[in-house]
């Protein structure tokens, strides 16, 4: 009788599930040593990657840039590829533009004088809490502000330090003379709206809806790749075919989501027979009502799928996972950032010069909840979004970042709330110049309502720790005995990985490490 080959079935066709396969097939495929198949709820491979063309630009739903170019996978994979260069326009382009226009609510232009020193002090503030360089004085200012955290404590978050970090500024460092505000505005609640603002951006960056949530130990601990961060200008889904095309047709499977994975615990027995003699010890059963069994399923799902899945009454996992990784899963954060792309209209076009009306890049800047100075006309959802501008220099095309609860709020808006919203937000910070910015077009990403994401990537939160990373990486069963196999479910994606979890690359190390994990598990030669 003929043995059977060992059979890998991959949960999820984004940068982890495809790396896992690319990996595996690659270096076993000579041999024809396993049966490997890729299973992907949705309609199209990438995950959260997704490049679209839009109004004529080409702009990304998801991952946008590489983030450090010294050691990055993806880096390599694009510069193989020529995916680095393009006649065609595309989504930052420019990198990320320097010269910004400051505007608070009620049509106020801020000056450099009033924005520099605040907007100076939340950067030295956020690379001490990431660990970068700082200058003597920044040091000192920034172990001043730990003191007063109480540093000792175990629960303390970047919230908390920056807010005491602001509270330094004005006991401290604040040039004791004051100043003046403008219009309405003192000069203190200036500063602490524009504050509040770079706040707004930092929850862009790592997803926290509250960065009272994101741990400061964590973010400490946190790997950021050296060199320059740039975007891919044929855009970020050349990166997934790049890694699919080495897959044999019929591989990757569509509209197949998995809705519940049956495995072999330490102290429960399960046959799976398949074709009347077939032993293997997962079963997937999928909405569709069909299953498949296999020896080994990596499990590529976003953190957000995992999280709902062991709230449901039945779980997706049976018997359900361990109580370790359970409350990895639970404690882990995992937060919705959404963007929105709006069309300038044509008749921002000059007709006498046939050049755009330019929008410069606008840092927005709003009352606090408890003024009455808030313009009843911004709706509530934009008021904590940061800033609006074009995806690249002179471009139609504005781009806008949110997060948390306002980014799951614009998600179930019209298209012409949207525009309405952003329109009448405009017309209120930039009165001279409204009149010639009009929006005719409006995209929105929808991470944290996509069954398929639940959100968006993962941080460390508050009481959560990079051990519980590890816990979640741990592949099932994690005792292995006679009667359970081992290696039977694997975990991979960004989530998953210590040090670069929330990025691509992390996400690819992840499929990597599943993947050689399975091939030293068969005693293939791991390169």
């Amino acid at each position: 009788m003929v043995s059977k080959k060992p059979r890998i079935v991959i949960i999820g066709a984004g940068i982890a599930g495809l790396t896992a396969a690319n990996k595996l097939y690659t270096t076993a495929s000579s041999k024809q040593l396993f049966e490997l198949s890729v299973v992907e709820g949705g309609a199209r491979i990438g995950g959260r990657v997704n490049t679209l063309d839009f109004c004529g630009d080409r702009i990304e739903e998801g991952a946008t840039w590489i983030h450090g170019i010294g050691g990055s996978p993806i880096h390599e994979i694009a510069q193989q590829e020529g995916l680095l260069h393009s006649p065609e326009p595309w989504e930052c382009m420019d990198g990320i533009i320097e010269d910004p226009v400051t505007a608070a609510e009620g049509g106020y232009e801020l000056s450099k004088s009033l924005v520099e020193p605040i907007s100076n002090f939340f950067k030295n503030l956020m690379d001490f809490v990431q660990d970068k360089p700082v200058d003597e004085d920044g040091v000192r200012v920034c172990c001043e502000v730990l003191k007063r955290c109480k540093v000792a404590s175990l629960n303390l978050s970047v919230g908390s330090f920056l807010r005491q970090g602001l509270d330094y500024y004005w006991g401290s460092l604040k040039d004791q003379k004051g100043g003046n505000g403008v219009g309405n505005w003192s000069r203190k609640s200036l500063e602490e709206a524009v504050f509040g603002m770079h706040e707004g951006i930092q929850r862009t960056y790592t997803s926290a809806g509250d960065l009272r949530n994101l741990d400061y130990v964590a973010e400490r601990e946190y790997v950021m790749f050296p060199g320059e961060e740039i975007t891919i200008a044929k855009g970020y889904s050349r990166v997934i075919e790049s890694l699919a095309s080495v897959l044999p047709a019929g591989m990757i499977h569509l509209n197949r989501k998995v809705a519940k994975i049956e495995w072999r615990s330490g102290d429960r027995e399960l046959t799976h027979v398949e074709n009347g003699h077939e032993n293997r010890p997962v079963k997937l059963h999928f909405c569709d009502g069909s299953t498949l069994v296999a020896d080994h399923v990596i499990v590529t799902v976003s953190l957000g799928v995992l999280k709902h899945g062991i709230g449901q009454d039945s779980g997706l996992f049976n018997p359900p996972l361990p109580s370790s990784k359970t409350r990895a899963i639970s404690k882990l954060g995992y937060g919705v950032v959404n963007k929105v792309f709006l069309q300038l209209s044509p008749s921002n076009y000059d007709q006498e010069t046939e050049n755009p009306t330019k929008f410069p890049f606008l840092q927005m800047v709003f009352h606090p909840p408890d003024s009455e100075l808030r313009s009843p006309k911004i709706p509530q959802w934009i008021r904590k979004t940061s800033f609006i501008c074009p995806i690249y220099n002179n471009s139609r095309v504005l781009l806008s970042w949110f997060a948390g609860e306002e980014a799951l709020a614009l998600e179930s808006l019209s298209d012409d709330e949207m525009l309405n919203g952003f329109t009448t937000t405009i017309s209120n910070l930039l009165p001279t110049k409204s009149q010639s910015q009009k929006l005719s077009k409006v995209l929105r990403t929808q991470w944290g309502t996509n069954p398929l994401f639940l959100g968006s990537y993962s941080y460390v939160a508050v009481g959560s720790s990079i051990d519980d990373i590890d816990t979640l990486s741990e592949p099932l069963p994690q005792i292995t005995n006679l009667k359970s196999p081992p290696l039977q479910i694997l975990f991979a994606g960004e989530a998953t990985h210590r040090t670069h979890y929330s990025t691509t690359h992390g996400a690819y190390f992840s499929g990597l490490r599943e993947a050689n994990r399975l091939l030293e598990h068969y005693n293939c030669i791991v390169v």
